[in-house]
């Protein structure tokens, strides 16, 4: 409805080219690309049949590698649905992206729950979702399908490792492309999951690309802190982001997380003032035309000052970044780069993507790679 929309074009790979490249002029460190196995709806739980908003979406992980090698720094998250896509499919699609984009590549793990996503594939019943989310079916289901992706996500990160860094060595006077020794079986057996591997893809820039979730409740915080390096939360308030990160921590200790500690990001959706309208008279006249805006994460609409207060009050509480949602996608986005990132900037709140290294782990300020699980220590005469 919007003046600036491009309804005609939501489905052609220019407007999300466009999108991103705008993201990154804007000096945003990465963008998140989302998808599902179902078409959007206005309830969580079944589909709609809404005529008047936006349905169907083209494939995030596809969408990402086609902008990789037409941007230069900004970091890529796509969703991918891990209840029916095989982890071995998923480990070669996400190291590709980050072989494409020099090492910007991340990945969503996302779950499915909904009858209607279960019957495009056939492989397991779900229960009805009508009575709500804490019936002792449907726990017992949520529960089940997140440890699904904890599964999943750990065959991903080992195929992921089972080459290592030097595996290629590519020398024809030897014929020799690879050390084999250096190619490993990861003969992973779990509940729910067995694979072999090794992977099919050589090992990708960052070894490891950037694991991220998005997390509501306890038993998804679990699943991010034993999984994820980054989890995407949906504070309603300040209280409840105080709140949040204390329960993301009573998560890490739960699942005894090791390593590098879990970054959270707060989510918020975002509407900015414009030049010939405010983002409140916007929002209202938007609500006005459709339905009321909704979402699971606070709504703000205000000024990019208002906007940076509430950045900078997260970031004095302790989290990591934040992930902005444009109400907008074709207005709040160039404004956000435009307007928000320049004062985040000289607050000191906000490192510009620009003066960071490229590698997507940097930008969150984990270890820039991770070395194979399976490598071997090579040893020098003194040392042996």
């Amino acid at each position: 409805r919007e003046p600036s929309a491009r309804p005609d074009e939501l489905f052609t790979p220019d407007y999300w080219v466009d999108l991103v490249r705008t993201a990154e002029a804007g000096g945003i460190h990465y963008v998140t690309i989302e998808d599902s196995l179902a078409l959007q709806s206005a309830q969580y739980n079944v589909p709609d049949e809404r005529t008047d908003e936006v349905r169907g979406r083209l494939d995030a992980l596809l969408i990402a590698s086609r902008v990789a090698p037409l941007t230069r720094t900004i970091g890529l998250i796509p969703t991918v649905t891990t209840t029916y896509t095989e982890p071995f499919h998923v480990s070669k699609a996400v190291a590709t992206l980050d072989h494409i984009s020099d090492g910007r590549a991340g990945w969503q793990p996302k779950v499915s729950g909904r009858p209607d996503e279960a019957a495009h594939v056939g492989r397991r019943s779900v229960p009805s979702l009508e009575g709500g989310l804490h019936s002792p079916e449907v726990e017992a289901f949520i529960v089940d399908i997140f440890g699904d992706a904890g599964e999943s996500v750990e065959v991903v990160r080992r195929l992921w490792d089972s080459w290592e860094d030097d595996a290629e060595i590519r020398d024809a006077a030897t014929d020799r492309f690879l050390d084999a020794d250096k190619v490993h079986t990861i003969d992973y057996v779990g509940e729910r999951l067995s694979v072999r591997g090794p992977s099919i893809t050589p090992r990708s820039p960052q070894g490891q690309p950037v694991v991220a979730a998005l997390a509501h409740a306890a038993v998804p915080y679990r699943f991010a802190a034993g999984s994820a390096d980054v989890v995407f939360v949906t504070p309603a308030d300040l209280d409840h982001a105080r709140r949040i990160l204390d329960e993301v921590a009573d998560a890490a200790a739960q699942v005894e997380r090791v390593g590098e500690p879990l970054r959270v990001v707060a989510d918020i959706l975002v509407l900015l003032d414009g030049p010939d309208e405010t983002a409140a008279a916007r929002l209202e006249r938007l609500d006005a035309a459709g339905r009321p805006l909704t979402s699971d994460t606070r709504i703000v609409a205000g000024s990019a000052d208002e906007i940076a207060d509430l950045v900078a009050q997260l970031a004095e509480l302790g989290y990591d970044g934040v992930r902005l949602r444009p109400a907008v996608l074709t207005d709040d986005l160039a404004r956000i780069g435009t307007d928000l990132v320049p004062l985040l900037a000289a607050r000191g709140v906000l490192v510009p993507a620009d003066d960071q290294a490229v590698a997507l782990r940097a930008r969150f300020g984990l270890e820039a790679s991770v070395p194979s699980r399976y490598a071997t220590p090579s040893l020098t005469g003194a040392d042996r």
